[in-house]
C-alpha cells in the first residue's frame, strides 16, 4: 500500500515536466538586412537548432506536441513560409522556415518580460543585403559648387523593441519615428542640406550597426533620438548625450584590430598606411586624431542643442553628458544622442504625442545644427563655397561665443539610467572653458595665430569670429586638419 501512494505522489511531481506546451502566436519583424521571428510560447520551449541548407531552416521544439502556430503578424520578403509538423513517438515538433535566400541563423529563447510571455527567437540574416551593406560607400561626387551637408537622423528602437512605453501606453519607437521625420522634412528644405534615416519605417537596426547606416550614407553628423524614461515619474525634461572618453578608447582599440575596416574608415591615408611596416601605429594616429575631431565637434554641436532646446522645454540636464553608448561609436562622424523628453512623465508623454509639440522640438534641433554648419562647413560642400566668396560681416559673427571642448579626462564611472532607460552612463567630464586668446601681430604684417594643443580650426574660426572657410582659404589650408605648433594667419 506505502508503494502505491509513493508511486502516486512521484507521478504528482514528474507530470508537470511533461506537460505539453504551445506556440500562441507567431510575430515577424523585418529590417533591411534581417528578419526576427518570434515564437510566443506558453512556457519555456526546449528546441534545438538543426543545421540549414540554402532554403530552409529547422527548429526542433521537444515540449510542444500541438501543431498550430496560432496567430501570425508581419511579413517579409526574406520568408516565403513557415510549416510545422508534428514528430513521431510523441518527440515533439518540427518547425520549418522556408527562405527565399541564403541567409545565417541563430535561435535563443527570452523569459516573460512586462508585455510578453515565454518567447522563442528566431533571427535571419540576409547574406545578400549584409554583403551590399558592408561595401565601402563610393567616393563623394564632386559637383559644381559643391556638395550637400548630409545629416543621418537615427530613430531610437523600432520593430519587436518599442523602447519606453508610456501610462498611457506611448512607444518610445513611435514618438523618435515621428520626430525624425519632422526633422529630415526640415532639412531637406534648406539649401546645401540633405537628412538621411537610418530606419524608415518600423523595424529594428542593432545600435552598434546605426553608424554603419550613417557610413555609407556619407554623413556629416549622426544624431540619434530618443525618449527617455524613470522609475520616479516626476522626471522630465531634454538632454543631450556624448560620446564617453572611455568608450571612445575601446572603439579605436577595436577599430585598430579591424584591419579590413581601414580603407574605409581613413580614406585615402589607408594607402600609406597598408605599405607601411608600421600600420598600426600610423592607424592608431590617424583614428585617434578622427575620433578626437568628432568628439570635439560633437561636444560642441551638443551644446548649441541645449542652448535650442532649452527656448522650448525644460533641461533635465544643462549640459552634455557623456555616455558609453552602442550609436555613438563611430570615429569618423560627429554623433549626439537626443533625449527629447521623459515618457514616463504623463504629462510629458502627452506632449510627445502631440504633433505641435513634436514640431516645436525639431525646430530647435534643426536651428541647433544650421547654426553649427554656417560656423563650420565642411570644406567641399555647397556652403563653406558659398561662404567664402560672400564677403565677412564682422556684424554677424563677432559676437558668437566660443564653445568648449570635452576635458581630456578619463570620465569616471557613475550608475545606470534607472527603469526604462537601462543605459549604463559616465559621468560627464567637466569642460575645459578655452579663455580668450590674442592673435599677435607685427608691424609689417597680418595677425597670427600659434595652435595650441586641443584647437580645432572651428573653435579658432568661432573664437575671432570668422567664417571658417575664410579661415581656411586665409591659410591656404586644404583641410579642416591643423596641427600643435602650426602658424596661422588671421585676417584683420
Amino acid at each position: 500500500m506505502l508503494r502505491i501512494i509513493w508511486l502516486f505522489c512521484l507521478s504528482l511531481t514528474v507530470l508537470p515536466a511533461f506537460a505539453a506546451e504551445k506556440i500562441e502566436s507567431v510575430r515577424i519583424w523585418p529590417s533591411p538586412d534581417s528578419t526576427r521571428v518570434v515564437f510566443d510560447v506558453s512556457g519555456k520551449a526546449q528546441y534545438r537548432l538543426l543545421s540549414q541548407n540554402r532554403q530552409t531552416v529547422e527548429l526542433e521544439i521537444s515540449n510542444i506536441q500541438s501543431p498550430s502556430l496560432g496567430k501570425m503578424s508581419g511579413e517579409s520578403e526574406l520568408i516565403k513560409g513557415i510549416r510545422v509538423k508534428k514528430l513521431a513517438g510523441n518527440r515533439g515538433i518540427l518547425l520549418q522556415v522556408e527562405l527565399s535566400r541564403a541567409a545565417r541563423e541563430k535561435a535563443f529563447t527570452l523569459p516573460p518580460s512586462d508585455r510578453y510571455g515565454h518567447r522563442l527567437v528566431l533571427d535571419i540574416a540576409d547574406v545578400q543585403a549584409e554583403q551590399a551593406a558592408s561595401a565601402p560607400p563610393p567616393p563623394r561626387p564632386q559637383r559644381a559648387g559643391g556638395r550637400e551637408i548630409v545629416i543621418a537622423i537615427d530613430a531610437g528602437h523600432g520593430g519587436h523593441d518599442p523602447g519606453a512605453v508610456g501610462l498611457k501606453g506611448t512607444y518610445e519607437k513611435n514618438v523618435t519615428m515621428a520626430v525624425s521625420e519632422k526633422l529630415q522634412a526640415l532639412i531637406n528644405k534648406e539649401p546645401g542640406f540633405k537628412a538621411v534615416l537610418t530606419r524608415t519605417s518600423d523595424y529594428y537596426i542593432y545600435p552598434s550597426k546605426r553608424p554603419d547606416v550613417a557610413r555609407s550614407k556619407q554623413a556629416d553628423l549622426f544624431v540619434s533620438i530618443h525618449a527617455d524614461a524613470a522609475a520616479n515619474r516626476k522626471a522630465h525634461g531634454a538632454s543631450v548625450w556624448v560620446l564617453s572618453l572611455r568608450r571612445a578608447t575601446t572603439e579605436v582599440g577595436r577599430m585598430l584590430e579591424q584591419t579590413e575596416q581601414h580603407s574605409e574608415l581613413l580614406g585615402g591615408v589607408a594607402e600609406v598606411i597598408k605599405d607601411s611596416a608600421n600600420e598600426r601605429y600610423l592607424a592608431q594616429t590617424v583614428l585617434d586624431l578622427s575620433m578626437n575631431h568628432s568628439m570635439t565637434t560633437g561636444f560642441e554641436v551638443a551644446k548649441r542643442v541645449l542652448a535650442e532646446v532649452g527656448r522650448v522645454t525644460h533641461l533635465h540636464k544643462k549640459e552634455p553628458q557623456a555616455a558609453s553608448l552602442g550609436m555613438l561609436k563611430a570615429p569618423d562622424i560627429p554623433s549626439i544622442l537626443v533625449e527629447t523628453g521623459f515618457i514616463s512623465n504623463p504629462s510629458e508623454e502627452q506632449k510627445l504625442k502631440s504633433a505641435a509639440y513634436q514640431q516645436k522640438l525639431v525646430t530647435a534641433i534643426f536651428r541647433a545644427l544650421k547654426h553649427h554648419f554656417e560656423q563650420s562647413p565642411p570644406a567641399d560642400s555647397w556652403l563653406a563655397q558659398r561662404q567664402g566668396a560672400a564677403p565677412v560681416n564682422r556684424s554677424q559673427t563677432a559676437g558668437t561665443s566660443d564653445i568648449s571642448r570635452p576635458a581630456a579626462t578619463r570620465a569616471e564611472p557613475s550608475h545606470a539610467v534607472p527603469a526604462a532607460s537601462q543605459r549604463q552612463v559616465n559621468r560627464p567630464t567637466q569642460p575645459v572653458i578655452a579663455g580668450p586668446r590674442i592673435a599677435t601681430a607685427s608691424h609689417n604684417g597680418p595677425a597670427v595665430h600659434q595652435v595650441k594643443r586641443g584647437e580645432t580650426l572651428s573653435g579658432l574660426a568661432k573664437q575671432y569670429g570668422l567664417p571658417m572657410a575664410v579661415l581656411r582659404s586665409h591659410n591656404k589650408l586644404k583641410s579642416d586638419n591643423i596641427q600643435v605648433g602650426q602658424v596661422l594667419r588671421i585676417p584683420n
